[in-house]
C-alpha cells in the first residue's frame, strides 16, 4: 500500500510540475506574440488593441512569479554564497538550512500580505480592464509566494535530513 501511495504522489508531483512549466511557457509565448502584434498594429495601421498593454503588464507579473517558482523548484534562484564558500562542508550545510528557512519565512510573509491585498481588491470590486476583476490578475502573487515558501521549507527539511544521515 505505501508503495502505491508513493508512486501516486510522485506522479501527481510530476504532473503539477509539468503544468507549471506549460503555463510558464504558454504565458511567455503569448506575451511575446501579443507584444509583436501590438508593435505591428501601431507601426502599420496606427492602432492597437485596447486591452493589449494592460494584458502585457499582468502577463509580466505572472511570468515573473512562475519563473521564480520554477527557479526555487530547481534551486536555481539567486543567492549570495560568498561566505558559505569559505566555510567547511558541515557549516555550509547548516548555513544553507538557515538561509532556506529565512527565505521560507520571508516568502510566507509576502504570501500573507499579498493574499490580503488580493482580498481587498476582490472586496473593492476593482477592475483591471474590460470586465476582468483586478484580483484575477493579481492572484498569482499569494500563490507564487506560498509555493516558494513551501519549496524553501522543503529544501531546508531535506538538507536537515541529509545532514542527519551522515
Amino acid at each position: 500500500m505505501p508503495n502505491g501511495f508513493v508512486r501516486l504522489a510522485r506522479g501527481t508531483r510530476r504532473l503539477l510540475l509539468r503544468c507549471e512549466d506549460l503555463l510558464l511557457v504558454g504565458m511567455l509565448c503569448g506575451m511575446i506574440l501579443l507584444a509583436m502584434l501590438q508593435i505591428v498594429l501601431r507601426n502599420l495601421w496606427n492602432t492597437s488593441l485596447v486591452w493589449g498593454d494592460p494584458s502585457l503588464r499582468i502577463a509580466v507579473l505572472w511570468v515573473t512569479l512562475l519563473g521564480a517558482m520554477a527557479a526555487t523548484r530547481e534551486r536555481h534562484h539567486i543567492h549570495i554564497d560568498l561566505i558559505s564558500r569559505l566555510l567547511p562542508p558541515r557549516a555550509r550545510a547548516y548555513t544553507r538550512v538557515l538561509t532556506d528557512l529565512f527565505s521560507s519565512l520571508i516568502c510566507g510573509v509576502l504570501a500573507w500580505v499579498s493574499g490580503r491585498f488580493v482580498l481587498y481588491e476582490w472586496q473593492d470590486g476593482n477592475i483591471l480592464f474590460a470586465s476582468l476583476p483586478a484580483w484575477a490578475g493579481e492572484i498569482i502573487l499569494p500563490i507564487g509566494f506560498a509555493v516558494m515558501s513551501l519549496r524553501f521549507l522543503a529544501s531546508a527539511v531535506a538538507d536537515l535530513g541529509k545532514d542527519e544521515a551522515r
